[in-house]
């Protein structure tokens, strides 16, 4: 009842309206949202680099339905590139998902436009990562990063793994056989128990088993997690290995355990934050905290916890 009831809000338009004029839902979602332009996202960039982090820039949207969209939104994340260029000490790098970019209305315009970005990133020695969204894009958009991108782009692009999902095991064996750059998460999309583990300390439990292998043979893999008690294992599997901190990065969310990420970066290892901005922001949060409404309390633990750190 809880997912529906979100879902539902994040269609309202008559509440985003709302939403968006008031001033202690906008304080709120800035937290977690690095406002509604470029500008302001990079903004954000800066001050995170000037921290010693780095950051990857999430222009908000999926799943459009019309090629005009697609191509506006492919000269947005063009533009992103630019001015990320342009910002003192920020590293060129940004997330992108496939279903923004046209890949279900046509497989060839997604491809028009994603070259016109990774040509772009690739003059401005820059990255771009395909974001993983839900199982039934999956193997299509492996397929399209293999296939179509990865032969002609390399090291400029690379793409997500969700320990969620069952078949990852195989997924990052192929990509570490591939050189690929991967970066692993636990997924929060809803899928059914033969495709996804239901269980937490299963998806836990199978992100540590990939975490580990990509550790020892991936490609520079992002760690996207903000549990503790992973980060630790990673930090004792690299200590004790003697794993270098150049093959491998922490990453977490913008809003989100701002004092870990310091924490890290302050004990040698390298530390990237995704930072999601657009006028696409309150559905986003509805959205995902409708795909796992756990998520919540998440989220409300973490303000608390913060707060009370003096953070």
């Amino acid at each position: 009842m809880l997912r529906r009831g979100l879902h539902w809000l994040s269609e309202q338009q008559q509440i985003f309206d709302f939403v968006r004029s008031n001033g202690l839902a906008r304080r709120f979602a800035e937290r977690f949202v690095a406002g509604e332009t470029i500008e302001t996202g990079a903004a954000v960039a800066e001050a995170l680099s000037a921290r010693g982090i780095t950051v990857s820039l999430d222009l908000l949207g999926e799943s459009v339905h019309e090629a005009g969209a697609a191509e506006v939104a492919c000269g947005q994340y063009i533009a992103i590139l630019g001015r990320m260029s342009q910002s003192s000490g920020v590293e060129v790098n940004v997330s992108i998902k496939l279903t923004q970019m046209g890949f279900d209305v046509d497989e060839e315009l997604c491809c028009r436009n994603m070259v016109r970005i990774l040509d772009r990133a690739r003059q401005l020695g820059g990255f771009v990562r395909l974001d993983m969204e839900g199982s039934a894009h999956t193997q299509r958009t492996l397929d399209f990063f293999e296939h179509r991108l990865y032969p002609v782009y390399g090291d400029h692009v690379g793409v997500v793994i969700q320990s969620a999902l069952r078949r990852s095991t195989k997924d990052v064996e192929h990509l570490i056989g591939l050189k690929a750059r991967v970066r692993l998460c636990k997924g929060a999309y809803l899928e059914p128990p033969d495709v996804a583990f239901a269980d937490k300390a299963d998806v836990d439990r199978h992100y540590v088993e990939l975490m580990e292998r990509l550790l020892r043979e991936g490609h520079y893999p992002g760690l996207a997690t903000h549990d503790e008690r992973i980060i630790s294992h990673a930090r004792q599997v690299v200590a004790r290995e003697g794993i270098a901190s150049e093959r491998y990065e922490f990453q977490m969310l913008y809003g989100v355990r701002r004092d870990l990420q310091d924490q890290l970066k302050a004990a040698g290892h390298r530390m990237r934050v995704y930072v999601p901005f657009g006028t696409q922001w309150y559905p986003y949060l509805m959205r995902r905290l409708a795909e796992r409404p756990a998520n919540i309390a998440f989220i409300f633990g973490n303000v608390i916890r913060e707060g009370l750190s003096g953070r």
